[in-house]
């Protein structure tokens, strides 16, 4: 007989080991390990931690087989783990139910367990008697479960458990948007059932998503049905949020020792290996101590100072925690590991020493890692005042099954037992290794052969779709329809994917259905795709209906594609060109998107390198999946029982009406029967005429002045004075704070009150057609649409026509019962997106309540990046706050409660909050130091902005605000955002046999602007290039403006500086303009600079932390009464998130902008005090008292240099001196030289007496 080699024999020994620490728990029917001797549950997380070492150990031993008897070891080592697994797996199968609700709600009360019994595999606990949502648990589940099958184990044995995988991969793609209660189980970590959303639960969702992609859950046995399949976008979602969450590990916990299975073994989860390395020396300079690490800071579990009786703690008691947590040697196991995959044999050597010293010998002189090392409770004084000098105790289970395993994987792969490759079989380790360039390819596809022509004239060599046959082209919504029939199992009442939208990585591949391909085209052209009638979608938004819009959006996605695309093959972007992206003659393209297929036919566009060419060129190159769940069944068919689908099924993207397909003759070609399909869901945005024509005739004149006030434009602000907001004027236009005008929503009302006290009856106000009896002629209101001479009049009578019978009204045009209010304004929607009149489709699409483009995707987005949201203006209630994701349904009710019910506004913050979630996807840097977003205060802004810039009043900037095209919309929300000087540039052009104002947005280069030092914030540039005989035309003189067709005014604006006007222009216009041009306009600079700061609640890098200190030294800040006590301190700590927004609430409490701002401004200088050797500065510290003092300096020295009263006149709602808020913050009589000496006058008391005169 062979004698043991030294291998074997260690092995043995670590055979051994796993028996005594872990096997001899493994319950012997469902596989299951218990938490400990006591307590006997079995927790999902635990397990499958548990059983790593034995995954581990029976690897090892097959590698290093000396005998047969090594192979039947290895043998069953392997199927105690399949045995676990599996166990596993028939716990979650027996709560399918919650797998499916969950899809769809995210709710903590449709979730799977976080623990089972061990013995029936049987719930413990209920659904609200646990924190059971616990997104890591399930995803660490679904990660190993892929490594494991990888490794050669055969964990998934029917297709059944294939679907529930896949449906599982569906409950799991939201993590980055699901607050949970985290791998703690605790929620915030005030231990009061608060979920917040985790970085350790994002971060192994997003290693879960990209470890079973593609995977063949039967392994080499396997075959198309059994592959997972999961949506790219979905995982670069989470990885999106990851990045933007680390170092800080949630809204409460600035760092937590849990991140180390994020960003090592097993997740790796962090591909930014600067980002990996900094989050791992946070951990290690916060958390470490003598016998390991401590979870998070304040963490109170197990420590002498906790209640045990209690299960939540009061907030101002996680103070008696610091210093004294409970330290984990499980996390030096993490390390050891982290060493090893890393290369790094000094911190393996560190670690395994200092492992070694924590471990407790047991009986048989095995040793285990015991679960933590506590304080004695007769040391916790000296420990508060020399921490990590205290002789700790172990406590919890012994030994902590997680831990020890750990250890053992760890001490396996140390002494070469195991390579790193055998435990991550899948590579996921060189998350990290810089990827190769991206090279996208870019199909250009033409609707029809007379765009083809128009192309290659102008030298764009495309193909038409009926060229690239037999590769087919469809929309990206179909692609999203299709997926929704991936998972489905009857047996299981799984329905599927829920209806997302499907996202440009998802887009950008080519896929095989039966024996066709077809490509997608991506969401920036869906609502341009009218390659034929039926790809014209009815739930667009009209984003897409600018095409400079189109070309940001594409430019967005190329480069979202070269910094995401991780996928074999390169990604193919179909990209149609249609006769809305024509100039208005029809007989060229228009110049902006002749431009970008330029710049892609050079090679290189949004910082993208492009290869054009055709798509069958591309067939080769590109990344491409089959679909095989859309194969025949059983009996030849997908789709069964079939039945017609309604236009609602698509209106609701109802989860159930499009699952069905069409129902076809048996004798039907399967590839036909996809075909009708496909088709039958395009039919359904097939548009019908209904809407007659406008005419040049008049008959609606004295109707249109009346009936115009019902879609008038609300001002952004109408009902500030009826909620008591102090002095809005000062930093809006008054007049954009007059009543809102007459509206058909009063009609329920029998008088309305404007601010000057009038009322008015609305049916005599309004003089609308009335008949006999008195009451509205809605059919005479029908009939006057057939001599309607603009769009404007047709939109006005269908919403007065929706507001008195409602959208599903039959109106009776040109036939019974002809048809509905809805229908009409759905053309009218589509007539009115021709002749791009954004007013009025911002109205029109308010009236339909038209779905923006994932607007709760949006707001998510925005939630994810750790920002909260508020809609509507302040104060509260009226500003609403969204710090939750919510419902689409629910989240629009929110925006239309904040707005009061005005579409206009409604709608507009809808828009915002796409565009902001556009730029924290591609620019997070633009919302630095920002916690909170106020959108309504954006709005506000921007109004203001393009009231100063066109000088014009604040009913004419609301109308040009909402006239702005989407691109021009963004594009000044970006200057806003950024600081970066713009220009606003007004034209006038003939629209729908009218005249109408156009007001764009520029960048300086645009208008010629040079100096890029200029200090102004206004600069008035007239550039008149008219006649001068033009000056007589009558239809200037009646319209009462300087600017028309060749004319235009230019305006640059700066956010940063101010400057002087410069006067360009010539003859009598040079003399109209030279009193408003000539003027100096560096007044104002610094007050709109804190106004637009105070909007977007900025504050310099580590305000927060220092607030934090100042609290400290005193009772508390008290804001407008809003007091700050300092006893927050004793539950948050500076780092944390939860405390900059509980900072910015207080903060947000100032309604004036530039009243708040000056407030921040007042507190930082607070904060200089920190720094100095005072022990404290008083009780509660008004800061508004402190700004008051420093007003009143100002006032006093100004007055004696000579200012007269109206140069110091003060804002009668806050006292301060108007010139105060437009002063410099440095200089001689600068806000901050009055403020150090308005402090040092209010904490005078407190100070040292030496080095603190007063100037």
């Amino acid at each position: 007989m062979r004698s043991r080699s030294n291998s074997g024999v260690r092995l043995d020994g670590y055979g051994r080991l796993v028996q005594q620490t872990i096997l001899r728990h493994q319950d012997a029917v469902t596989g299951l390990l218990p938490a400990s001797a006591d307590h006997q549950d079995a927790w999902v997380r635990d397990n499958v931690y548990s059983i790593l070492a034995v995954w581990g150990l029976g690897l090892a031993y097959r590698k290093n087989a000396d005998r047969d008897e090594d192979k039947a070891k290895a043998y069953e080592l392997e199927q105690s783990v399949v045995k676990l697994m599996r166990g596993l797996l028939q716990c979650m199968m027996r709560q399918v139910d919650k797998v499916e609700a969950f899809k769809y709600s995210q709710s903590t009360r449709d979730c799977l367990h976080a623990k089972y019994n061990t013995h029936t595999c049987a719930t413990v606990v209920g659904d609200h008697e646990w924190g059971h949502l616990q997104m890591d648990a399930t995803s660490l589940y679904l990660l190993m479960l892929a490594q494991m099958t990888a490794s050669g184990l055969h964990i998934i044995h029917s297709l059944d458990e294939v679907n529930f995988i896949q449906n599982l991969v569906f409950y799991i793609e939201a993590a980055y948007k699901t607050a949970d209660f985290g791998i703690w189980e605790r929620g915030d970590k005030t231990n009061q059932g608060i979920t917040e959303l985790n970085a350790s639960s994002v971060g192994m969702a997003k290693a879960a998503l990209e470890a079973l992609d593609e995977l063949d859950l039967f392994g080499a046995k396997g075959g198309p049905q059994s592959v997972i399949r999961v949506l790219s976008d979905e995982v670069q979602h989470c990885q999106s949020i990851l990045h933007s969450m680390l170092p800080r590990a949630s809204t409460s916990k600035e760092v937590d020792a849990s991140v180390l299975s994020v960003i090592s073994y097993p997740a790796f989860a962090v591909e930014d290996r600067e980002l990996v390395e900094v989050t791992k020396q946070e951990i290690i300079t916060k958390l470490q101590g003598r016998y390991g690490c401590c979870r998070f800071l304040r963490d109170g579990y197990r420590t002498p100072k906790e209640d045990p009786k209690r299960l939540y703690y009061e907030p101002a008691e996680l103070k008696l925690f610091e210093n004294i947590e409970c330290e984990w040697p499980l996390f030096w196991a993490y390390l050891m590991i982290d060493g090893i995959f890393s290369g790094n044999m000094e911190q393996v050597q560190e670690y395994r020493e200092a492992l070694e010293g924590v471990l407790i010998k047991g009986k048989n002189g095995i040793r285990l890692l015991p679960e933590l090392y506590s304080v004695p409770p007769d040391k916790v004084d000296e420990e508060y005042r020399n921490p990590h000098t205290v002789d700790r105790i172990p406590m919890g289970k012994l030994p902590h099954m997680w831990g020890q395993s750990l250890y053992i994987l760890g001490c396996l792969m140390a002494e070469g037992f195991l390579a790193p490759g055998e435990i991550d079989p899948l590579n996921r380790r060189f998350a990290t290794v810089p990827k190769p360039d991206v090279v996208v390819q870019v199909c250009i596809l033409a609707e029809t052969e007379g765009i083809k022509a128009i192309l290659q004239k102008e030298g764009v060599d495309v193909e038409t779709v009926a060229d690239v046959y037999p590769i087919r082209v469809q929309p990206a919504r179909i692609l999203s329809h299709i997926y929704a029939r991936l998972g489905r199992n009857k047996q299981m009442c799984l329905t599927g994917r829920p209806y997302r939208h499907m996202g440009v990585l998802g887009t950008s591949k080519l896929y095989k259905i039966r024996k066709t391909i077809f490509t997608f085209t991506p969401q920036a052209s869906r609502s341009c795709l009218l390659l034929s009638p039926q790809f014209i979608d009815q739930q667009q938004f009209y984003l897409a209906l600018d095409n400079k819009m189109i070309v940001e959006m594409l430019r967005t996605d190329l480069s979202y594609l070269c910094s995401r695309w991780r996928m074999t093959g390169r990604p193919t972007i179909t990209f149609p060109i249609s006769h809305t992206m024509l100039d208005e003659t029809s007989s060229s393209v228009h110049p902006t998107v002749l431009v970008m297929l330029q710049k892609l036919q050079d090679g290189y566009f949004g910082g993208a390198r492009i290869q054009t060419g055709k798509l069958s060129e591309f067939l080769t190159t590109s990344c491409r999946t089959h679909l095989s769940f859309m194969d025949p069944g059983p009996e030849g068919k997908v789709f069964a029982k079939s039945y017609k689908l309604s236009s609602d099924s698509f209106e609701k993207l109802d989860t159930e009406g499009w699952l069905h397909g069409l129902q076809v003759a048996e004798d039907e070609d399967t590839d036909d029967e996809v075909a009708q399909y496909l088709d039958h869901l395009l039919q359904h945005t097939t548009p019908q005429s209904n809407l007659p024509p406008t005419t040049q005739q008049g008959g609606l004149s004295r109707f249109r002045a009346a009936v115009h006030t019902t879609r008038d434009l609300m001002s952004l602000a109408s009902k500030a004075k009826g909620l008591h907001v102090q002095n809005v004027g000062m930093y809006v236009p008054s007049r954009i704070f007059q009543a809102s005008q007459q509206s058909v929503k009063l009609l329920s009302s029998p008088q309305q009150h404007d601010l000057d006290g009038k009322s008015h009856t609305p049916y005599t106000e309004m003089n609308l057609p009335h008949d006999e009896d008195g009451n509205v002629d809605c059919k005479a209101l029908v009939d006057q649409l057939c001599i309607c001479p603009t769009l404007q009049e047709q939109a006005d009578i269908l919403y007065m026509l929706h507001i008195l019978k409602g959208p599903e009204w039959h109106t009776g045009l040109d036939s019974e019962p002809g048809p509905t209010v809805k229908e009409l304004l759905t053309e009218l929607y589509v007539r009115v997106g021709e002749t791009r009149q954004w007013a009025l489709i911002r109205y029109i699409s308010g009236i339909l309540r038209k779905k923006v483009e994932a607007l709760d995707e949006a707001c998510t987005d925005l939630l994810s990046h750790q920002k909260h949201l508020t809609v509507g203006l302040p104060p509260e209630p009226r500003e609403k706050t969204i710090s939750t994701p919510i419902p689409y349904e629910e989240l629009v009710g929110l925006i239309d409660e904040a707005s009061e019910k005005n579409l206009s506004v409604s709608i507009l913050t809808q828009e915002i909050m796409v565009y902001l979630a556009m730029y924290i996807r591609t620019q997070p840097a633009l919302f630095a130091e920002m916690f909170r977003i106020r959108i309504g205060l954006i709005i506000q802004v921007m109004a203001t902005e393009l009231a100063h810039s066109l000088r014009c009043s604040a009913g004419e900037a609301t109308e040009n605000l909402m006239n702005l095209s989407p691109s021009d919309m963004k594009s000044l929300l970006y200057h806003i955002l950024s600081g970066k000087e713009f220009g606003v540039e007004r034209s006038v052009r003939s629209v729908d046999s009218s005249l109408t104002t156009a007001v764009s947005i520029c960048d300086m280069g645009a208008v010629g602007t040079t100096r890029p030092e200029r200090t102004g914030l206004i600069r008035l540039k007239s550039e008149i290039k008219q006649n001068h005989k033009l000056l007589s035309s009558s239809w200037l003189c009646s319209c009462g403006i300087l600017n028309f067709a060749a004319a235009s005014v230019v305006l640059v604006l700066s956010a940063q500086s101010a400057g002087h006007t410069e006067l360009l222009g010539k003859d009598s216009f040079s003399s109209m303009l030279e009193d408003q041009g000539s003027k100096d306009s560096r007044q104002g600079q610094w007050q709109r600079r804190r106004r637009l700061d105070g909007a977007l609640n900025r504050v310099p890098v580590g305000f927060y932390q220092k607030v934090w200190k100042v609290l400290q030294k005193c009772h508390g800040l008290s804001v407008e009464g809003f007091v700050l006590p300092s006893s927050t301190t004793r539950e948050m700590t500076p780092g944390e998130m939860k405390f900059a927004v509980h900072v910015e609430s207080v903060l947000n409490r100032v309604p004036q902008p530039e009243y708040r701002q000056l407030l921040v401004e007042a507190i930082l200088v607070l904060t200089m005090l920190v720094d100095m050797e005072v022990h404290t500065i008083g009780g509660i510290i008004a800061v508004e008292k402190i700004l008051h003092i420093a007003n009143d300096l100002f006032y006093e020295e100004q007055k004696a240099l000579g200012a007269d009263e109206h140069m110091l006149e003060r804002d009668p709602s806050t006292g301060i001196c108007s010139l105060l808020y437009d002063s410099a913050p440095s200089g001689r009589f600068g806000t901050m030289t009055y403020l150090s000496k308005s402090v040092a006058l209010y904490v005078y008391d407190f100070l040292p007496t030496d080095g603190c005169s007063m100037q």
